[in-house]
């Protein structure tokens, strides 16, 4: 399922016309993304959670030359399955 197909599906499910479903959309997405910028968690009871997660600094390998990187600490998008969600899933 991309977006749009997404965005169908809302539009259909909430009842909006798919121009309100996409601007719904878009408004979750922005609110999530801040959230984690700022350093916050997203927490939908029952679908599961959105974080940062710290990365450690480690050595990696160069996949042409073979020789030893330094990759640096980063900051990632994280996501965990709530209980609901996992138990739809695995019927």
């Amino acid at each position: 399922m991309n977006k749009s197909d997404l965005v169908d599906a809302i539009a259909e499910g909430a009842e909006l016309t798919k121009a309100d479903a996409g601007r719904a959309l878009d408004a979750l997405l922005d609110a999530v993304t801040q959230a984690l910028k700022s350093g916050d968690s997203v927490t939908l009871v029952g679908f599961g959670t959105f974080a940062v997660k710290e990365r450690a600094a480690r050595t990696g390998r160069d996949p042409r030359s073979g020789k030893e990187i330094q990759i640096a600490a980063s900051k990632v998008p994280g996501f965990k399955p709530g209980k609901v969600l996992k138990s739809s899933v695995n019927v």
